[in-house]
């Protein structure tokens, strides 16, 4: 019994929509490129993709945690100290931060780094241990400006 056309062409097709098929889960986002040019944001659950035309880059949008390497700064009365410190972050527009930012988690580290030095550089000592949480505030509000911008 011969092969029909039919089966050929059907048998195609599925194949074409099973290449098509991905999923995103909950937490994730796919920026989609249609030949390098961005159309959009697909996610969560299932979506197509043209397959050889579209490709999909995937963020997690979850709250991220980091663990910045300890930091020797210099207090503005010449004192040397060293920190350590957790950055907290959450992408809120998945597009902005692959199209916009090379490699942003190393942008939101080393914009974390920086403001870290920046702020102690700017309080003295017992500036520092008696207002920690009045830095920290500034550090945090610092540091979503810088992302915003």
């Amino acid at each position: 019994m011969p092969i029909e056309t039919w089966h050929i062409a059907l048998g195609a097709v599925l194949l074409l929509v099973l290449f098509s098929l991905r999923i995103a889960q909950e937490y994730e986002r796919a920026v989609i490129f249609r030949l390098g040019r961005m159309v959009g944001t697909r996610g969560p659950g299932l979506y197509l993709l043209i397959p050889w035309v579209e490709r999909a880059r995937v963020v997690d949008i979850r709250t991220n945690t980091l663990t910045l390497e300890p930091q020797e700064t210099i207090t503005r009365d010449s004192v040397t100290i060293r920190v350590n410190a957790v950055l907290w972050y959450k992408v809120r527009d998945p597009e902005l931060c692959i199209v916009a930012v090379a490699d942003f988690k190393s942008a939101i580290y080393q914009a974390a780094l920086t403001t870290l030095r920046n702020l102690i550089g700017q309080h003295p000592l017992d500036e520092l241990l008696r207002e920690r949480d009045r830095i920290n505030h500034a550090l945090r509000d610092q540091i979503e400006s810088s992302a915003t911008a």
